[in-house]
């Protein structure tokens, strides 16, 4: 299907604005709605059915037997506990993921609104309990994703505001040897039946793990200023401080043995090549997309995606550097603008925070009707250093904000803002904070699980790539720099629909390359194609090739996204109706992260 510009449907920015003003307030003067996100009280709340009550009933179960999943969704009472890693752990999730798909099959379907969970739960827990039969699970070890990151990465959105606070902490830390105890034990299992990451993903994991066990971080953690607050007068204080010490002493340990038994148990069982095969690859893009894709035709279109935005920004190269100019002269002439240059992370994150709040306010009441909780984004710089950019929801009480996250490596410390604009716009508004933040708040509508649970990839980052065109099309980026930036993102976003699926089904490379995808063949791919510093970029390659289908997730939702929206169109128009756009995007936010076959079903 052709793809349809959003801007198209109006002239101007200036005449976007004005519409959705109008079309607002008619909606507001008709049935009394908000024309964005749905506030989080209502008239008349929908009543709960029994698919709701399974539902949360399961979200209960998740977080007893994932507390780490809990502390993420801001779920109280779990932040002292520490998830179960091992081969037991695994299949009591299993399990449980098991009895709820068998009692949705007891439980009438009353609504719309029980389909649509029932899609939801169905897709998600049977492919969880599909990826736990393959002993994907137990296997689970990359760069970015794996709990080699998370039993640390936990501590970042940790409360911290109380001694209570700290004493959960305090007890997490002293878990963490039994995780990682239980972590090898499913590694060597997973590894007994044939399934190992690439001994470049291992290499890399255990890399980071000894950097966790010889860095600062837990010790900087438990003794900075922000547990000086919270302690400050507590009777407790002292023991307190005692046993944070004595934890962060035991994690920094416990990093340190899962770094020897990667290096010197599972390094040794590991293979050299990279590629997941078709089998595996087919699991896990429905796990990530949340629809079954045809990934010839899908690798087909990555390509043709490819050679179009690169003509794209090709075009607006010629408008920043004169007529010819080719990409990389444009990218020289924009690194070269001392006006579009950060020095420092602090200067970069007083720019995420400001261009971020900048967004907020402009589009709240104009494009999209932003509650007062969700007009908080905190910007921050990640205490780890790997390069990475990603996103943390509200909890469920709203009462810990969104955060955007850069995670920036030490010999990176110039930044430019044409680059990331388009990145900020992606993470925050109208990215992943108001798709993840529109859920949390629709208590209204959603149960717990569909507000706090559910989250499918191609739908959340999906809709974060159609979030920053859908900001080109409002113009604000109308700037080239900022606009070639945006191109930039997307072209990256297409280069790794090729690479993922060339490089892990295996498919042939089209010249220059020729041959079939590998690894040094997917780096060139990624140095011909995406503007981005060595680190991040070598980064980024190590991501693609150690998780495989998550990464296409991105610019393969946004293409279903804009196809649904084109049917929802077409189907307005077959029953004699308007399709309101702004309408069509806040019903979608509203059903909150529905993998995306589901979606269009929900909406169309």
């Amino acid at each position: 299907m052709d793809r349809l510009a959003v801007g198209s449907l109006h002239d101007s920015h200036h005449s976007i604005v004005s519409d959705l003003w109008k079309k607002r307030e008619e909606r507001e003067t008709a049935r009394g709605e908000l024309f964005g996100l749905v506030t989080v009280s209502r008239v008349k709340g929908r009543l709960d059915s029994q698919i709701d009550q399974i539902a949360d009933d399961h979200l209960k179960t998740s977080a007893r037997l994932d507390p780490l999943a809990a502390t993420s969704m801001g779920l109280t009472g779990y932040d002292g506990q520490m998830t179960d890693l091992s081969p037991d752990g695994h299949a009591a999730r299993a399990d449980a993921a098991r009895a709820t798909l068998a009692a949705l099959m007891r439980a009438p379907v009353v609504d719309a609104t029980d389909e649509a969970t029932t899609g939801a739960l169905r897709h998600t827990l049977g492919l969880e309990v599909e990826l736990y039969e393959a002993g994907e699970a137990e296997a689970d070890l990359n760069n970015i994703a794996s709990p080699v990151q998370h039993l640390r990465d936990i501590f970042d959105i940790a409360p911290t505001a109380c001694p209570e606070d700290w004493a959960n902490i305090a007890a997490r830390l002293r878990a963490l040897p039994a995780a990682v105890a239980g972590y090898t034990a499913s590694l060597s299992r997973a590894a007994d039946r044939g399934l190992v990451a690439a001994r470049r993903q291992v290499v890399e994991a255990a890399a980071q793990a000894e950097e966790q066990a010889s860095g600062s971080f837990f010790d900087g953690f438990v003794t900075g200023q922000t547990v000086d607050a919270a302690l400050d007068g507590a009777s407790s204080a002292g023991a307190l401080r005692a046993d944070l010490a004595a934890g962060a002493q035991a994690a920094k340990a416990a990093y340190g043995q899962l770094a020897r038994f990667l290096r010197t148990e599972l390094a040794p069982r590991a293979g050299s090549d990279d590629a997941v095969g078709r089998e595996r690859y087919e699991r896990w893009s429905r796990y990530f997309v949340g629809a079954t894709l045809d990934l010839d035709e899908t690798y087909a279109w990555g390509l043709a995606e490819l050679a179009r935005v690169t003509a794209e920004q090709e075009a607006v190269a010629a408008q920043i550097a004169g007529p010819g100019a080719s990409i990389a002269e444009a990218v020289a002439a924009l690194d070269a603008d001392p006006t579009r240059r950060l020095d420092g992370t602090a200067a970069l994150q007083a720019w995420m925070q400001q261009t971020s709040d900048a967004a907020i306010e402009a589009l709240d009441g104009a494009a999209f009707t932003i509650p007062a909780p969700l007009r908080t984004l905190e910007c921050r710089i990640a205490p780890t250093a790997n390069g990475g950019i990603y996103y943390t929801g509200p909890s469920d009480d709203l009462s810990r904000p969104g955060r955007m996250w850069w995670s920036v490596p030490p010999e990176v410390t110039t930044f430019t803002t044409w680059r990331e604009r388009t990145t900020v716009y992606h993470e925050g508004v109208p990215g992943h904070h108001l798709q993840i933040g529109t859920a949390v708040a629709n208590r209204s509508e959603l149960n717990s699980w569909r507000r706090l649970a559910s989250w499918t990839s191609g739908y959340g980052e999906g809709w974060a790539l159609y979030a920053e065109r859908l900001m080109a099309d409002l113009g604000f980026l109308d700037d080239p720099g900022d606009r070639f930036g945006m191109l930039d993102g997307q072209r990256l976003r297409a280069t790794r629909v090729v690479f993922d699926l060339g490089v892990h089904l295996g498919l042939p490379a089209p010249e220059p390359w020729g041959g079939v995808w590998d690894a040094e063949k997917g780096w060139d791919l990624l140095t011909s194609n995406v503007n981005m510093p060595e680190p991040f970029l070598r980064f980024e390659w190590m991501r693609y090739l150690g998780w495989p289908g998550q990464a296409p997730s991105y610019k393969v939702g946004q293409r279903l996204w804009e196809q649904i929206r084109d049917r929802c169109r077409e189907a307005a128009r077959a029953r004699g109706e308007e399709h309101d756009l702004p309408s069509f995007h806040a019903r979608a936010l509203n059903l909150g992260s529905l993998p995306l076959s589901v979606l269009e079903t929900a909406l169309c």
